[in-house]
């Protein structure tokens, strides 16, 4: 029972001292990778940078006890920091004691979501958020957060926010402003960034940057002509506290909640089954829920924000011989061994050098190869992704994935309500029944229709489908026998059944019976319980096609 309960008892109990070496060097350039990306993640928050480094401990820990992938790396990512930006900075002025007691809650808010989800087995309603909708946003969200720290690259202070429009004009109009040795700084990190990136993409370019960045600030006081500095980072980990359970506070909050939770457990658990369907061993979506969950509760605790499994520090964890958990484990202690005695190091560390690990964390994010094979394959998935891009670039964060979600459940009402329906013809040489618009060559009987539905039946469907059924018979008009095919009927409601048999009443009038052919059974099911095994058994109980064509002689 406790093996379900805290996965870590299996991987502990089994553990393999020949997995402890990469495990440990996992760890150790993990957190290397972490600790400038969680600062500088907490800035794009809103949030002082050493709020970054809390969620980056105790959240690994419980995470790493609880979560059913072996080496997702759990953390403070650039999705989630825009998504708690955006839904704090309207409440509160970023930075300040009010703005980080709403973060924290924020932390709290999203655990429980997203542990009532596991708990619950709700994790399928992700699956609403469809894979157009995601792209979409996540390539608009990576354009927000990169202009966002357009402030921080230029020395300059902008007021805009979401709005990128907005944020480029204020930019363009403060240019004469900027401060060209912070300029420079920010450029020459980009480069130094993307250059280690292609050349030599093992060595950590984040660290290199930081590194060499403070020492530049330190050695010529570049922090005295303008340039800004992280200045003070507090030393030690934060002490045990229960979030502020405002009520007011949380109704404000829950639609970010809300957000944060989909978004950053669909972010998560893309990458955990990726490297799960490469090393042969399977992901539970609802424990992935539980130990996201637990994690950011836990972390709320020790004032971290919410935190979520992220795609380029898993992709480097696992590279760098993740075999267990523990590699977490290890980098959370690395980490608080960095907020016990090394944060003075950072006082130095200028803010546009974080701006500038952001811009190139998240320039991967902007996926335009996607966008063209969507409309290659399916224009409107297409069109869901660009919508869903338009509406977050102009009108946030938040409203763009609702929009998002609404059009492609349109969408999907619509395919279903609009199913595929087909008139079916014999194909001697290969013995089998399809479908006359494909195949001309198919034979048909004059007093025969086969009419195939290749969809689930329910109360939206069903005036298309008596559309199309007597559109097919007006050009038919001696037939006197309609097969239904059915196998590709998984579901079908009780208004269904009740037109169905509308239906065949009103054509038995007409001499021309309706059978049907190849019911599955939890819909066959349905029918017996609205009495069609003692009305209509004769036409019901044809297990294929040609049965159902010997039974009438054919």
């Amino acid at each position: 029972m406790i093996r379900k309960v805290v996965p870590a008892v299996n991987w502990l109990r089994n553990y393999k001292k020949s997995d402890l070496g990469g495990d440990l060097s996992a760890g150790l350039i993990v957190a290397i990778m972490l600790i400038p990306q969680g600062m500088a993640y907490a800035m794009l928050a809103g949030l002082p940078p050493v709020i970054g480094l809390y969620a980056s401990t105790i959240p690994l820990i419980i995470y790493a006890l609880f979560g059913s992938s072996r080496q997702l790396a759990v953390g403070p990512v650039a999705m989630v920091s825009l998504l708690v930006f955006s839904g704090i900075s309207t409440l509160a002025k970023p930075g300040t004691n009010e703005y980080i007691a709403l973060a924290i809650l924020l932390a709290f808010m999203v655990g429980i979501i997203q542990l009532f989800l596991g708990l619950f087995r709700l994790g399928f309603l992700v699956n609403f958020l469809s894979h157009a909708v995601i792209s979409g946003f996540t390539s608009a969200s990576a354009i927000i957060i990169g202009l966002s720290q357009l402030k921080h690259l230029l020395g300059v202070k902008l007021s805009g926010g979401e709005n990128v429009i907005q944020l480029l004009i204020e930019a363009f109009q403060k240019m004469g402003q900027t401060n060209l040795i912070t300029l420079g700084i920010g450029l020459a990190s980009i480069f130094i960034l993307v250059l280690i990136k292609k050349v030599a993409p093992k060595i950590p370019g984040p660290l290199f940057v930081v590194v060499g960045s403070t020492l530049l600030v330190y050695l010529m006081k570049l922090d005295q002509s303008g340039v800004k500095i992280v200045g003070e980072v507090p030393q030690g980990i934060p002490s045990l506290s229960l979030p502020g359970l405002d009520l007011g506070a949380i109704q404000s909050l829950l639609p970010a909640a809300l957000t944060i939770s989909f978004i950053g457990f669909m972010e998560s658990i893309a990458m955990a089954k990726a490297i799960a369907s490469k090393e042969k061993y399977k992901v539970n979506s609802n424990q992935e829920l539980i130990g996201l969950g637990l994690a950011n509760i836990g972390g709320s605790f020790f004032s971290a924000y919410p935190v979520t499994g992220g795609f380029s520090r898993s992709a480097v964890n696992y590279e760098a011989g993740a075999r267990t958990p523990l590699a977490s484990i290890i980098t959370a202690i690395i980490i608080v061994l960095t907020l016990l005695f090394f944060t003075p190091l950072f006082y130095y560390l200028p803010q546009t050098v974080l701006a500038a690990i952001i811009m190139v964390a998240v320039y991967g994010l902007i996926d335009v190869k996607e966008a063209i094979y969507l409309f290659k394959v399916k224009p409107i998935d297409g069109w869901t992704l660009v919508l869903t891009f338009v509406a977050t670039l102009t009108l946030g964060i938040e409203a763009g994935i609702l929009i998002g979600i609404v059009f492609s459940l349109l969408v999907f009402i619509g395919r279903s309500a609009y199913p595929h329906v087909a008139e079916l013809g014999f194909l001697p040489e290969k013995n089998v029944y399809r479908n006359v618009k494909r195949y001309p060559e198919a034979k048909t009987d004059p007093e025969v229709l086969i009419f195939r539905v290749d969809a689930s039946l329910y109360f939206a469907n069903m005036s298309f489908l008596e559309d199309r059924l007597r559109q097919c018979l007006s050009d038919r008009p001696e037939v006197k026998w309609i097969i239904f095919d059915y196998s590709g009927v998984n579901a079908i409601d009780a208004v269904a059944i009740d037109s169905m048999e509308e239906l065949m009443v009103t054509y038995q009038r007409s001499g021309q019976k309706i059978i049907f052919a190849g019911i599955k059974g939890p819909v066959l099911d349905l029918m017996k319980k609205a009495g069609w095994d003692r009305r209509f058994k004769d036409q019901i109980s044809y297990l294929s096609i040609e049965e159902a064509l010997q039974s009438i002689g054919k």
